[in-house]
């Protein structure tokens, strides 16, 4: 018998119907006659048979009882009876997304046995019977004790899925790399790929692709960047050009690595034009995929969770369908990428394959650069382009499903995006009148922290305090909620505007439980944000003799993976150090929600 069998029905009573439908489904058509319904039940060996309209559209369900009783029935003629007048109406579906609980809550409220499962077209795809779902409870509580749980078999499996996606997408460098000639990169490279899918393919074999609570979505996240981090250092062990022990190259790969996948973009290489050209276009990649798989990840794990509305916070009105989503948006990144590489290209006659790799850091707001000197004497045209590409990474996912699905922005949506821009507009008129740059200067650097891409053209060591002080807001702030940006990001801010009701006990009343675990979890994330990055700044100030503003700024760049950075943390920076770092990383991109969720459950 199962060790926990009160956890083993809750898990699968979490399980799509789908998963347990009968799809063998006798549907006919309301004008056929009793006795011709009766000879199709037997010929199909069936119990009920779904009732159609002329338009095919589910109206009732017949089964073999009724017309049994119909035919029994001496006064009735079965051969000019219909199903229309034998039929039980209206009937009762339920959706294919539903729970096995669902259903039975459904089954019992309507003193049923049977649903039919019916797609969001309203078309029958298959039925579950109460019978089935008492089996399936029956089985999970005598099965004899696993290695791993359910949840955790779920986890795996979903962790599996996680790595092969990211497996495939990272076939594109590689084939770059075969093509250059770059054969070192391409073995590196090629053995990520294959380790992702192998393992992936493992995970997901063992594992079990269902459904996550809160708790166990928060450990697939950090699970999942944790071990992207982790085979993503794979090509740089094979081309770091720095010599040193094996812990201060892995130490060096690891951060690297981590700086890719999380969109961070402090980079450790002052000459990457030094590296092969295909490594320099994997290192964008990373960030690419690291900007948008990470959302991918965090929506199709938490988008299920009604707990996770103010996470969402940009999600309303009408519920979006993921994967019309997500494939809507890969085609317009994919469209951007194309339109900024191609602008830089003609505007500054650069390698095309340079420019691509600076069109995914930018659209990504990663900021790795391909070139040391890529950025420098940059026409305005060209600024103008990383501007524009920069804001475009850091505006919602469904902004831009939004424009193109022609649809008007739901009111969240809108007000997030109207707030951003006038935070961006007022650090914009600060920044300039108090940093002393030239305008466009003073816009790209704006945009640059707001976004947290961290494109840099000038020794930021060299600012004045203001100027400093307002890079480092921005980077904190971050972009809006499910976007390549980060930062604690514009919705979270306007949360608080309950925290009035939150201190005053007259007021708390109005709030809902979970708004009041939302709010409390919003000024958790908004203290350690810069908690943190002071930690940090003081052990810099101290380990390196610098400055504690130069420190400040710099290890906000870390923990908000915003990127700007003094120069402090560079190839001679203390291994452990930058292990450190690499974590503050991986979790500023994480927004450190997951981490609490994981540690704090009962803010959840």
């Amino acid at each position: 018998m199962s060790t926990n069998p009160e956890r083993s029905i809750s898990y699968v009573l979490t399980k799509y119907v789908t998963a347990y439908m009968n799809k063998d489904v006798l549907m006919l058509n309301q004008n056929t006659h009793t006795r011709e319904a009766a000879r199709l039940l037997q010929h199909h060996e069936r119990d009920d048979i779904i009732v159609i309209d002329d338009d095919n559209r589910p109206i009732g369900i017949v089964t073999d009882e009724d017309i049994i009783n119909k035919v029994g029935d001496t006064s009735v003629n079965a051969e000019f009876t219909f199903l229309k007048e034998i039929m039980a109406t209206p009937l009762i579906t339920i959706n294919e997304k539903s729970t096995l609980q669902d259903a039975l809550h459904k089954m019992r409220d309507h003193d049923i046995r049977k649903l039919p499962i019916v797609t969001k077209k309203n078309e029958v795809i298959g039925i579950i019977y109460q019978g089935t779902i008492a089996n399936v409870i029956r089985d999970a509580t005598a099965t004899a004790p696993r290695l791993f749980s359910p949840p955790v078999k779920a986890v795996l499996g979903n962790l599996g899925f996680v790595l092969q996606f990211a497996g495939v997408l990272l076939i594109v460098p590689a084939i770059l790399s075969t093509i250059l000639g770059e054969t070192v990169t391409a073995t590196g490279i090629y053995l990520t790929t294959v380790l992702l899918l192998v393992v992936g393919f493992f995970l997901n074999s063992y594992g079990e692709k269902a459904s996550l609570n809160l708790h166990q979505a928060s450990i697939l996240v950090v699970s999942s960047l944790l071990v992207l981090t982790l085979f993503g250092t794979i090509p740089y062990l094979y081309i770091i050009p720095y010599e040193g022990s094996s812990y201060e190259v892995f130490a060096s790969a690891f951060f690297s690595s981590a700086a890719g996948f999380t969109t961070g973009g402090i980079s450790l290489f002052d000459h990457p034009e030094d590296l092969p050209q295909s490594f320099t276009f994997y290192r964008s990649f990373t960030q690419l995929v690291g900007g948008m798989s990470f959302i991918y990840l965090i929506i199709t794990a938490f988008y299920p969770e009604s707990k996770l509305q103010s996470m969402r916070g940009f999600i309303s009105g009408k519920t979006l369908h993921m994967r019309e989503l997500f494939a809507t948006i890969t085609i317009i990144f994919i469209l951007y990428i194309f339109i900024v590489a191609i602008l830089l290209y003609l505007f500054g006659e650069r390698n095309i394959i340079d420019n691509f790799s600076l069109a995914m850091s930018t659209i990504a707001t990663g900021g790795f650069v391909p070139n040391s000197t890529i950025l420098d004497n940059l026409i305005w045209q060209e600024k103008l382009t990383l501007i524009g590409g920069m804001i475009l990474g850091a505006l919602p996912f469904t902004f831009h499903y939004a424009l193109v699905k022609k649809k008007f922005l739901a009111p969240k949506l809108g007000k997030e995006v109207l707030v951003y821009f006038t935070i961006l507009g007022s650090a914009i008129l600060l920044f300039i009148g108090l940093s002393g740059l030239d305008p466009l200067t003073g816009i790209f650097y704006t945009v640059s922290a707001s976004t947290t891409a961290g494109f840099q053209m000038d020794d930021l060591s060299t600012f004045n305090v203001p100027a400093h002080v307002i890079l480092i807001i921005l980077m904190f702030i971050g972009g809006c909620g499910f976007s390549t940006a980060g930062g604690i990001k514009i919705f979270r801010f306007m949360h608080l505007k309950d925290i009035k009701k939150l201190i005053n006990k007259k007021l708390r009343s109005e709030l809902t439980p979970q708004a009041k675990k939302e709010l409390t979890s919003t000024i958790v994330i908004i203290a350690l944000f810069p908690l943190i990055a002071s930690m940090s700044a003081a052990y810099m100030t101290t380990a390196y003799e610098v400055n504690f503003q130069d420190a400040f700024l710099e290890s906000t760049g870390i923990i908000t993976t915003g990127g700007l950075t003094t120069g402090i943390i560079d190839i001679d920076t203390d291994p452990n150090a930058k292990i450190i770092f690499s974590f503050l990383m991986i979790f500023g991109r994480m927004e450190i929600i997951a981490i609490i969720y994981i540690f704090v459950p009962k803010l959840i």
